[in-house]
């Protein structure tokens, strides 16, 4: 895996969800973490709100956005866990069966073989997933700055590069809204 300099770096449009009943603007860390993490890696920054934790509303901001043909991909962080208050898989299941939209299985597994090295078998607390709907990528982080450090740097910095050597995200853009 590596960056091929050679291939031009394509930018993508990012939008980026918080799911939290606590978090506002001003403590929203893993959101600002997210944020200026896309905009290093010279990315668009196109959307970014904070939803509570409730099913509904999640999937109705998740479907607004999938609606809008200028978001490529969605990053959330928060509400993956085991609490009664965690819904995130479940609306992005909503998004899934309403969109005929399609599991990314290795996400979540690679997040947490990734996670693992940092907070070891705590990482199966986690439900971090991946999906694609309407021909957008939505990618599901836990809430904590650490996890959406190891999501990003890990996973999604190198994915979502056009130059990312032998295949990435970016390259089946073009392609997603097939039948």
């Amino acid at each position: 895996m590596a960056v091929d300099p050679s291939r031009p770096f394509k930018p993508i449009n990012i939008a980026i969800l918080t799911i939290s009943d606590t978090r506002t603007t001003d403590t929203d860390t893993s959101g600002d973490i997210l944020a200026e993490r896309v905009r290093a890696a010279g990315h668009n920054l196109v959307f970014r709100a904070i939803e509570q934790d409730d099913a509904a509303r999640i999937s109705s901001r998740l479907s607004n956005w999938i609606d809008d043909r200028t978001v490529d991909c969605v990053v959330t962080t928060g509400g993956t866990g085991l609490t009664g208050r965690d819904v995130t898989p479940e609306a992005l299941d909503r998004i899934k069966a309403a969109n005929d939209g399609k599991d990314i299985p290795g996400f979540g597994e690679l997040f947490r073989m990734i996670s693992y090295r940092t907070i070891g078998t705590s990482t199966v607390q986690s439900r971090a997933l991946a999906i694609v709907a309407r021909g957008t990528y939505i990618f599901a982080l836990p809430g904590s700055n650490g996890a959406v450090r190891d999501g990003w740097d890990g996973i999604l910095a190198e994915q979502l590069d056009s130059r990312n050597r032998p295949c990435n995200f970016v390259e089946l853009m073009p392609r997603l809204r097939e039948v």
